[in-house]
């Protein structure tokens, strides 16, 4: 979904298990920043915004290690596609897909995401 960032009144919803959860304001959401979000069960998602104002939620749980630290991870984009790059070991995640770029076996929940 694109977006205008400067929208201050919008809140990110994310879909889970057939619902919506309401995640974050979107001005709390800076382009090239991950913010973490605590999910209704206990787990925790990485919510992402480019400089186009699309948004991205990935489980914020890095698969190699375990460490929930995926929302502090460096973004970018590899053969047109935006990821998030682990601060830990520096797997790289495609954030639309979930799909692990370094290794195709490996691969995040990626969520639903909208502005409303």
């Amino acid at each position: 979904m694109t977006l205008a960032l400067e929208t201050t009144d919008l809140k990110v919803r994310l879909h889970l298990a057939g619902d919506w959860f309401t995640a974050c304001d979107l001005s709390t959401l800076l382009p090239g920043r991950g913010v973490a979000v605590l999910l209704p069960d206990g787990r925790q998602a990485a919510l992402f915004a480019d400089r186009a104002g699309r948004l991205y939620a990935l489980d914020n749980r890095d698969p190699f290690t375990g460490a929930a630290v995926l929302s502090r991870g460096l973004t970018g984009t590899h053969r047109g596609r935006p990821f998030v790059a682990s601060p830990l070991l520096k797997q790289r995640f495609d954030l639309e897909t979930g799909q692990c770029l370094d290794d195709e076996t490996v691969r995040v929940t990626a969520y639903e995401v909208k502005a409303v």
